[in-house]
Formats: structure tokens, C-alpha cells, sequence
């Protein structure tokens, strides 16, 4: 008698996908259409530091400060990197710090969200939470420190195990898209 394997079982299947990326490359918004689409749970890796704390990112970062926040950033991310089955949406911030990046290529297919410097200006100008790394910028700022941060980033970002372009996310039909090319590239 042969054993059955649960209908959403697929050996080729990685158990963890892992978007990385900066700010505003549409992770969480491809994240949870990845999941969706998949019926993977994901894990947000921000949101979970923040139910886990009970405080906003910024509020870390203002009362503790960077250096804090990266610690307890690596610790879930070590928690949540462990389970099984699952896409991990990672804060822009996560792969550029201690040896994340290299963590996160032994743990699952890591996914570069790769986007150009208006392409990202154009989707946190839509986002619902403004961004506590641009505050008080006017948007030539905000879009010359992008630039610029990207630049410093993408090194460690690149050496995901995949990389997709991603142009402007601003429709359904855009994000359906860009899932489906995710899950062919991943087999899933």
C-alpha cells in the first residue's frame, strides 16, 4: 500500500521562499499573493517583530535605536526562518546586516525583488504607512536617498538566489503577473 502525500505536497516545492529587497519593492504586497496563490503561510517578517515586541518598527528604532532593533531583527528572523513551509517577506534592512544574507540562502530560495529607484518612489507614494526613513524628506530627498541607499544595498540583495525586475505594482492584473512568474521561476 502506497502512503498519500497531503494534494498540496509537491517534492520540487521549496519549504521556504524568502523575498528580500529595499523598501517599497512590493514584498509584502507580492508576499501575500504569493501566499494566497499557493496557500503557503507567509510571515511578514516586520509585522511578527512587532506583534513579538507589541511596538512599531519606529518605535524601536526611535526608543532603542538601529543597533537594537538589528538584533532583535536577525532573532526572529532566525524563529521564522526555521519553520517549515513557508514565504518570508523580510524587512529591506534584513539581508544587510551580520550574516543574513548568507542565512537566508541556506534556509530556503531567496528571492531579490529588484526594482528601479522610481519605481520604488512611485509605490511607497502609494503606501497606506509612510515610511519612518523618509520622514521629513521632500520627495527630490526622498527620491535622491532611495538612490543612493539602494546603491549601498543592492550588493548583499544580489546575491539572492533568484532575481526578479519588478516594475510598477499599481494593479491587480501587474501583481497576478509577477506571481505567476514568480511560480514558474520556483516551480510551485
Amino acid at each position: 500500500m502506497q502512503d498519500h502525500l497531503p494534494a498540496n505536497t509537491d517534492s520540487r516545492q521549496p519549504t521556504r521562499i524568502i523575498l528580500v529587497g529595499y523598501m517599497g519593492a512590493g514584498k509584502s504586497t507580492l508576499g501575500k499573493a504569493l501566499s494566497k496563490a499557493t496557500e503557503i503561510p507567509l510571515y511578514d517578517l516586520d509585522t511578527y517583530i512587532e506583534n513579538r515586541m507589541r511596538k512599531t518598527i519606529g518605535q524601536i528604532f526611535e526608543e532603542k535605536g538601529e543597533d537594537y532593533f538589528r538584533k532583535i531583527e536577525r532573532n526572529m528572523l532566525h524563529e521564522v526562518a526555521e519553520f517549515e513551509h513557508v514565504i518570508i517577506s523580510c524587512g529591506g534592512g534584513t539581508p544587510c546586516y551580520s550574516d543574513n544574507m548568507d542565512y537566508l540562502n541556506r534556509q530556503g530560495e531567496t528571492i531579490y525583488l529588484k526594482a528601479e529607484p522610481e519605481t520604488l518612489f512611485r509605490h511607497l507614494q502609494m503606501a497606506r504607512i509612510p515610511r519612518p526613513m523618509l520622514k521629513g524628506m521632500t520627495p527630490e530627498e526622498a527620491q535622491q536617498f532611495i538612490a543612493r541607499h539602494l546603491r549601498e544595498r543592492e550588493h548583499y540583495y544580489l546575491q539572492a538566489k533568484h532575481i526578479h525586475n519588478v516594475t510598477l505594482l499599481d494593479t491587480f492584473e501587474k501583481i497576478a503577473e509577477t506571481v505567476s512568474i514568480i511560480r514558474e521561476k520556483l516551480n510551485i
